[in-house]
């Protein structure tokens, strides 16, 4: 058997030996799991896992390779990507290249041949950890004293975002979006395109003022990685944002628009990645099948003590998965509705954008 030639130590010295391929570079990284079957192309380039060790529980990863039209960032950012079976000759007409030539560019290193489901298991039970992916000949001691030395990262954000306002424009506007950019999948910027919004996209840091001065329809406030508290930017602008415009949010967006209303977010054990999350919605009754991925929720006893009307509920942890202040025009959701490659039973959540515009005008 062809000898490892990489391994993941976790923070409380479990070892994971296995191949390496993609970038060989040493990197320490929270480890958490997804359980999605297929995307991970979309994965690899969601900006949502900055600094994250992502291991994949679906067995075959690389088999269709990667295309040109399938990323969800232009500059991937993920810490590293562990898989049990990796597939270095993909079988796909639109493939341009192979996932570890993809890693190799953007300096991701990745590691096959482990035992995903103990890993998974261990994440699910004794919740995420910071990990280091590193040579098979570093000791557990000397992997355990870098991860302890390796400062923990709160500028996720700042390192993701847009570096000045752009626009994207779309044929036959009907609204025009500020889309406020704190680690904005592609797939958003899409998604509001096809329902008539012509997109200004902006830095995280953007001020209200900046905002208005745009005269702008509607404000969308991204996904993104990392702690919601380590943008109090972002709360700022929402709170001072609130009734004067129609505000839709996602993901990273759910939890700062949670905050700028006075509820309180905190971390998730292992928290929730995947296209297979059942969450109801409390408006219609109807349950919706979810891609998730996130870290942090809202504190569901916070929500009473604010003007926010809970939403939706998720039907696995009974985590808040939407909120809404109707008088202000604001609501959000945990949850990706425009989440490629799927499942897409929440795409009408930018139908009630749009009409909330439509109706402001």
């Amino acid at each position: 058997m062809k000898a490892y030639d990489r391994k993941l130590v976790l923070e409380d010295g479990q070892e994971y030996y296995g191949y390496g391929f993609g970038s060989g570079a040493q990197r320490v990284c929270e480890a958490v799991f997804n359980t999605s079957l297929v995307g991970y192309q979309e994965i690899v380039s969601d900006p949502s896992y900055t600094d994250q060790t992502v291991v994949m529980t679906y067995p075959l990863i690389g088999n269709y390779g990667i295309t040109d039209d399938d990323f969800e960032s232009v500059n991937p950012s993920l810490g590293a990507l562990v898989v049990g079976d990796y597939n270095d000759s993909p079988s796909n007409f639109r493939s341009v290249k192979s996932l570890g030539e993809l890693l190799e560019d953007c300096d991701i290193p990745g590691l096959s041949g482990v035992d995903t489901r103990k890993l998974t298991r261990s994440i699910r039970d004794k919740g995420s950890r910071r990990c280091i992916m590193t040579s098979p000949e570093t000791s557990v001691e000397e992997a355990l004293r870098i991860i302890a030395s390796t400062p923990i990262p709160h500028d996720a954000v700042s390192r993701v975002t847009a570096r000045k306002r752009r626009y994207s424009r779309t044929a036959d506007p009907q609204f025009t979006v500020v889309a406020i950019d704190c680690g904005m999948k592609l797939n958003i910027l899409r998604s509001l395109k096809s329902h008539g919004c012509n997109v200004v996209i902006v830095p995280y840091n953007a001020t209200a003022a900046e905002i208005l001065f745009m005269r702008p329809n509607g404000v969308f406030i991204s996904n993104g990685p990392g702690d919601p508290q380590d943008v109090p930017e972002v709360v700022e602008t929402v709170r001072a944002l609130r009734g004067k415009v129609p505000i839709f949010g996602i993901c990273l967006g759910h939890q700062i628009i949670s905050l700028a209303y006075g509820a309180r977010t905190y971390k998730l054990k292992f928290g929730h990645r995947g296209g297979n999350h059942p969450v109801k919605n409390l408006l219609t009754g109807k349950v919706e099948i979810t891609s998730q991925n996130h870290s942090y929720a809202v504190d569901v006893s916070s929500v009473g003590s604010t003007r926010l009307e809970i939403t939706h509920l998720n039907l696995l942890d009974h985590t808040v998965e939407g909120v809404e202040c109707a008088a202000d025009r604001v609501f959000s959701v945990q949850y990706h509705p425009e989440s490629a490659p799927g499942p897409q039973d929440s795409g009408y959540l930018f139908e009630k954008f749009t009409q909330i515009m439509k109706e402001s005008k």
